[in-house]
């Protein structure tokens, strides 16, 4: 399932299932994506500034781009996942 560049800003996102989607471009600025399963999902250049992940599940995730500053991870599992390029501050 493709989602490319979805506007998703602010969402309530709690305990969704978006493993392995293509989230490739989309607005998740200040979503809320607490215990998210995204495993494997691809967020190359994805805006995910200010979003809560804490504890989300983010194994394999592609994450190359992706704006990531001020998101909280407390708790999230990165294994795996590309964070090339990525914005972390």
């Amino acid at each position: 399932m493709t989602t490319q560049l979805a506007n998703l800003t602010g969402a309530d996102l709690r305990s969704a299932k978006l493993a392995n989607l293509d989230l490739t471009g989309a607005d998740l600025s200040g979503a809320d994506l607490t215990g998210a399963d995204m495993t494997g999902a691809i967020l190359t250049g994805a805006n995910l500034s200010g979003a809560n992940l804490t504890g989300a599940h983010l194994t394999g995730a592609h994450l190359r781009n992706a704006n990531l500053s001020g998101a909280v991870l407390t708790g999230a599992d990165i294994f795996n996942a590309n964070l090339t390029g990525a914005i972390l501050s």
